[in-house]
């Protein structure tokens, strides 16, 4: 790293300006006990494109011509920590609720689709296939897919390729690894996911706050760790077009520090811990 880029300050009027446009663009929310914070991940960023400064930077990243250099801001703000398994509660709850639904329209050849939204490194749509294709067979074979979206292009990346260091899999049972994957051709130490599990995924790019283009309803909507860097005005414009992303009876979790205050007033029920049920009897008593 250049020395300027290695002791480049960032100033809190600067530190306004980066936070806004964070904010303005992907809803994170940076206070201003996170400066030095900022200041440490954005550093890469000036010596990448050979910046002293970040009153350059910033005058950069809010420019049209610096649109590229913004995603790249937003990924290196973006905190991308996720274990497979996480929360083994919401997979309980899963087979629980929505297994037999899928049951029945494995039967009938419906769709079955799942959405994890923020899927980070691609650990939560990887143990969601895995649960439910261990727990279902049939599964495997039916038309059911997982689309998975994060807002950094780098852990769409990465996890399209699915490949995982072992020191990363020791939430996987033995049964998983043996069913689900393979060593990594060239890369010892490392696992990557069968070919046959990968093609149940799609991971893409998507900002949450910007325009979805999926046109069809999920059966469940992961939603974990992610809304916690929302404010309240952010998380309570998403909590409806959650809702309408949902087919009838869909579920809809959250990670285990972020609630839906008043779920029944955004048409959802609670159903447990930070998992909630699409209810069309509240959506009609919300809109008559």
């Amino acid at each position: 790293m250049s020395a300027g880029a290695t002791q480049a300050t960032l100033g809190l009027d600067t530190f306004k300006d980066i936070a806004a446009l964070a904010y303005r663009e992907s809803g994170l929310l940076l206070v201003p006990e996170k400066l030095l914070m900022v200041q440490s991940r954005l550093r890469h960023r000036l010596r990448a494109l050979q910046i002293h400064d970040f009153d350059q930077y910033a005058s950069l990243v809010c420019s049209d011509p610096g649109r590229d250099e913004l995603r790249f801001m937003i990924s290196a703000l973006t905190t991308n920590v996720s274990h497979f398994f996480r929360e083994p509660h919401h997979f309980d709850l899963l087979t629980e609720h929505l297994l037999p639904i899928f049951r029945k329209k494995i039967a009938t050849g419906q769709r079955i689709r799942i959405w994890s939204a923020g899927c980070s490194n691609g650990q939560e749509p990887y143990s969601i296939a895995m649960h439910l294709c261990r727990t279902e067979p049939a599964l495997a074979r039916a038309d059911f897919r997982i689309l998975a979206t994060d807002i950094d292009p780098n852990v769409v990346a990465f996890a399209t390729r699915g490949t995982y260091p072992e020191q990363q899999l020791t939430a996987v049972s033995e049964a998983n690894k043996s069913g689900f994957f393979e060593q990594a051709p060239n890369n010892a130490g490392c696992l990557t996911v069968q070919d046959y599990l990968k093609k149940i995924i799609s991971f893409r790019e998507l900002n949450l706050l910007g325009a979805w283009p999926m046109r069809q309803t999920f059966d469940a909507i992961f939603c974990r760790n992610v809304v916690i860097y929302f404010d309240t005005k952010t998380q309570e414009k998403l909590w409806p077009r959650f809702k309408e992303a949902l087919a009838q009876d869909g579920m809809f979790f959250l990670g285990h520090s972020e609630r839906i205050s008043s779920p029944d007033s955004f048409g959802f029920s609670t159903i447990g811990p930070t998992a909630y049920k699409a209810d069309k009897q509240l959506s009609a008593i919300r809109h008559n």
